[in-house]
């Protein structure tokens, strides 16, 4: 990852991430990304990044801890419940990423570089369209060719608001291709988790991603480490951002 002072940046705003997708309205209105890269640059890592929100809020950003990097980010926003129920989430967000791989070459970047990462929610989205092959099949990409997978403070099992749209209880751990812990392979790309303080964030979630983190390193991964921030709640982005460019530069 380059940092160096004189590399401009340049951002495209509200880009159609459809690809000749048939859409209705509302997922026209939603299938956009923002695309903030260097100028002047090439072969430079892609991070697509997923805003959070419980699927029901939230709009994209570009992280201010990512600018300014030498990389490029991808913010997509995707349909939101209760104009969209599951699967439309886990769709625009494969559909964000084929996007990126169809596209960044276009603008000087690699496609051996695309990052996946999100916050929540979106860490939620990053989780499952990286461990089930499935949602980015179909739009004619392997998910092996994701250069890593950066969840922060994310669930690791089907979301709650799916959970409560398809009238699902906790203790029913693999319903369908909702759960991403349920889909664990070993050799999914690198993978780095991040929590908040296990007393501070949200119930569950560190355990939750200990309990993946275990089910990857069954399952024969061995490109996958937990960081949790100790004295943070579930608001860690800033406090991520170190580590995610550390990441992103040791898999580039």
């Amino acid at each position: 990852v380059r940092t160096g002072s004189g590399v401009s940046y340049t951002t495209r705003s509200d880009i159609s991430y459809l690809d000749g997708v048939s859409a209705t309205n509302y997922q026209k209105e939603q299938s956009k990304l923002d695309l903030y890269y260097p100028k002047g640059l090439s072969n430079f890592p892609t991070i697509v990044w997923f805003h959070g929100g419980g699927l029901y809020s939230g709009d994209k950003y570009i992280p201010e801890g990512l600018m300014g990097k030498g990389v490029a980010v991808v913010a997509a926003n995707y349909r939101l419940s209760p104009r969209a129920t599951f699967p439309a989430y886990a769709e625009d967000a494969a559909n964000a990423v084929a996007w990126t791989f169809n596209n960044i070459r276009n603008y000087g970047g690699s496609t051996d570089k695309i990052f996946v990462a999100g916050y929540s929610a979106g860490g939620y989205l990053t989780n499952l369209i990286g461990m089930d092959r499935t949602w980015l099949n179909k739009r004619g990409i392997n998910a092996n060719r994701i250069a890593g997978l950066i969840p922060l403070t994310a669930q690791t099992y089907t979301h709650a608001r799916v959970r409560e749209e398809r009238g699902l209880s906790r203790t029913v751990p693999c319903p369908t291709n909702t759960s991403p812990a349920c889909n664990v392979r070993g050799d999914a790309p690198p993978i780095l988790l991040m929590t908040g303080d296990r007393d501070r964030d949200l119930p569950n979630r560190y355990s939750d991603n200990n309990t993946f983190l275990q089910r990857l390193k069954s399952a024969g991964h061995r490109d996958v480490t937990l960081l949790e921030f100790k004295g943070y709640d579930h608001w860690m982005i800033n406090q991520a951002m170190g580590p995610m460019l550390e990441f992103v530069r040791d898999h580039s």
